[in-house]
């Protein structure tokens, strides 16, 4: 058994739970990547047990912090079943869902969605790579009916020391399959589409904009960054005449329109652009057109605090080039997934775009991601996703 050492003050943050230890909290000790090591005081007080990563600035993530707990296969197997059990008792659709999400259910680095048949595995830390084979055969006993694939290619894993990695942990096959979400039907890919696949925790942000344009009849809508058409559908779905989706994905886009066929939608009222949102912004300012709703939904673009500054600038100039093609009156439903920008920020960024712009505007609803994606109330990192419903005055 190994130990690390912390110094002295260091445990304040684990005895408030929170999972992480950074490599500057460590007095000595170290063990190999992903190695289960045991996280003492300085005083020598056992706080917990913890996965050990030699090459990220967290070094530590805390799988328990009761001095007594056993790492093993029953810790995982029990710590899973608990995760799928806390969605099953919400009521969600258990077919496409997200099953595990990190730190939030215990397990720290790891995120498993399940779309159908097929259950995504992702590994984004040392911990859970090490032990990715063991939680890949224990996914299979507790839902026998899927197969597993693995989605670990996020850049993330970099900062781990780890290579991405992708492909068939159990079973074969097409890695194609559909899924329903308030009655409209998806394709899903998960070897080559965004994350594990689909952006689950927008699920009932779609359903309040569905709601949004059918109830004000909004008519002209503008999906940026609209990927295979989510908000697009939903727009649709909640009777709008016109919506332009933009993405600079041509491959997306295709499969945004065979989402518009798949759900019987008219496609005379969809447009889809392949070009850049921001390039794009400009040129309808500059055409004059203007929009009853916009959805923003970037992709992320600080994933950590030290890029937040950059990240910050591309978010006020989105936000305020698509404010001034509202009109007035109109609402823009603005998304921010950055783990570096937090919720207070994300606001300021906003109101400084609004100000730019020359337009007021009123916070009607706050987003988050859905409840498949719980947020453990001593880490608040776990609510990376953040949003903004805002109507123009």
């Amino acid at each position: 058994m190994k130990v690390i050492r912390l110094h002295e003050g260091k445990e304040r943050a684990l005895l408030r739970r929170h999972p992480w230890v950074f490599a500057g909290a460590i007095a000595r000790g170290g063990a190999d990547s992903g190695e289960t090591v045991r996280v003492d005081a300085a005083d020598g007080r056992v706080l917990g047990w913890a996965a050990f990563s030699p090459n990220s600035q967290i070094r530590l993530r805390m799988w328990s912090f009761d001095a007594e707990q056993r790492i093993d296969r029953d810790f995982f197997r029990l710590r899973l079943q608990q995760a799928i059990a806390r969605r099953a008792r919400l009521g969600l659709d258990m077919r496409a869902v997200r099953l595990v999400h990190g730190e939030s259910d215990g397990l720290p680095g790891c995120i498993v969605d399940r779309y159908g048949d097929i259950v995504v595995l992702q590994a984004l830390a040392a911990g859970i790579e090490r032990n990715k084979a063991m939680l890949a055969a224990l996914l299979r006993e507790l839902l026998p009916e899927t197969r597993v694939f693995e989605r670990s290619d996020a850049g993330v894993r970099g900062l781990e020391g780890l290579q991405p990695a992708s492909g068939w942990l159990h079973g074969h096959g097409e890695t194609r399959v559909d899924i329903e979400e308030h009655g409209m039907r998806f394709h899903v890919d998960v070897q080559t589409g965004h994350k594990t696949g689909f952006y689950l925790d927008q699920r009932d942000n779609r359903a309040r904009f569905a709601a949004l344009v059918r109830e004000q009849r909004l008519d002209r809508v503008l999906n940026g960054y609209g990927y295979t058409g989510g908000f697009t559908l939903a727009a649709l779905a909640g009777g709008a005449r016109q919506v332009l989706t933009v993405d600079s994905s041509a491959p997306a886009l295709a499969q945004a329109q065979e989402h518009v066929r798949l759900n019987g939608f008219d496609a005379a009222r969809s447009t889809m652009l392949d070009a850049d949102v921001n390039a794009t912004l400009r040129s309808l300012r500059e055409q004059g057109r203007r929009f009853d709703a916009i959805v923003l939904d970037p992709p992320k673009l600080a994933p950590t605090a030290a890029s937040a500054a950059r990240a910050a600038r591309a978010y006020k100039d989105i936000n305020r080039l698509a404010l001034t093609l509202l009109e007035p009156g109109g609402w823009l439903f603005t998304f921010s997934c950055s783990g570096g920008i937090e919720a207070p920020l994300f606001q300021s960024i906003v109101a400084g775009a609004a100000l730019d712009a020359g337009v007021e505007a009123d916070i009607v609803a706050r987003a988050r991601a859905g409840a498949d994606h719980p947020v453990l109330l001593s880490f608040p990192e776990g609510e990376y996703l953040k949003g903004l419903l805002l109507q123009t005055r």
